[in-house]
């Protein structure tokens, strides 16, 4: 039990207080910074009010992007990135289900081996089989395409792993009533088990959505047509300039605009977000 004492909780509050500063302070430089123009940044020194440039940064770069960084509005990398992101989550989370689906409700052979040798992939991360993967890619024609941007990063051990370990915990008594009822797998998997998932569904799906939304090795060789390319991509190529100085507002405006979606997906989906990682009892 913890005391309640009045320090203490000043103190609690304190940390926390602290740490919102830290996190919250690049996001509103980045916000100040987007508000302002080129010339505001030429002394080396950051502003730290809103400049009077933000609603022409953001028109700029959301209708007609920056032709002499080769940089396309940024509206449709932000649908690019939305529509990798989406398949991305959709994708682990359905293969994933029925994954451990399979695993824990059916009798076959070598099941726990293939569980754990999808549980090994784990300490393969994406730039370990890269070149393979992009190798396969390329040979299935999927380059330039949103299906290779977003297919070879549907598979997802851990939510293979999360999901059995749920299914795991579920009584067999459900399974048994299910059979007396005369309910099949499928039925059992869409009237029991895909309701009793609800919560680590949007758990994982916030998670997965940010991963996807977040990708930039991958995007970057598969893709070298600029319809393809994606918000975190557009960053790099605005920050990056050989024979001229970043125009940092713009990259600024950029950034926050990136950085909107999963804000917005985090907050509209906190509630379950929450319940699905600390629920113990369905």
């Amino acid at each position: 039990m913890v005391e309640n004492r009045p320090g203490l909780r000043i103190l609690a509050h304190l940390v926390l207080i602290a740490g919102v500063a830290i996190v919250a302070l690049p996001v509103y430089i980045a916000f100040i910074a987007s508000t302002h123009g080129p010339n505001d940044f030429l002394s080396g020194l950051i502003p730290l009010t809103p400049g009077g440039h933000g609603l022409e940064n953001y028109r700029q770069m959301l209708t007609s992007g920056l032709a002499s960084f080769g940089m396309p509005p940024l509206t449709p990398m932000l649908v690019n990135s939305l529509i990798m992101a989406l398949s991305i989550a959709v994708g682990k989370i359905v293969i994933s289900f029925l994954s451990a689906f399979a695993i824990v409700y059916f009798r076959f052979p070598l099941r726990q081996f293939c569980f754990w040798i999808i549980f090994v992939t784990l300490m393969l991360p994406v730039e370990v089989r890269i070149v393979p993967t992009f190798e396969v890619v390329a040979n299935l024609g999927m380059l330039d395409s949103y299906a290779g941007l977003s297919i070879p990063l549907i598979a997802s051990a851990t939510a293979t792993f999360l999901f059995r370990q749920f299914f795991l915990t579920v009584p067999d008594e459900l399974l048994e009533a299910a059979r007396i009822d005369g309910a099949g797998p499928l039925k059992f998997l869409r009237d029991v088990l895909l309701p009793l998932s609800r919560t680590n569904m949007a758990a994982l799906f916030v998670i997965l959505f940010i991963y996807g939304w977040n990708q930039y090795l991958w995007p970057l060789l598969v893709t070298t047509d600029p319809g393809y390319y994606t918000i975190v991509m557009g960053i790099k190529r605005m920050s990056e300039v050989a024979d001229a100085e970043p125009q940092w507002n713009l990259v600024m405006a950029t950034a926050m605009l990136a950085m909107l979606p999963p804000v917005l997906v985090v907050i509209f989906m906190q509630r379950l977000f929450v319940k699905g990682l600390v629920e113990t009892e369905k």
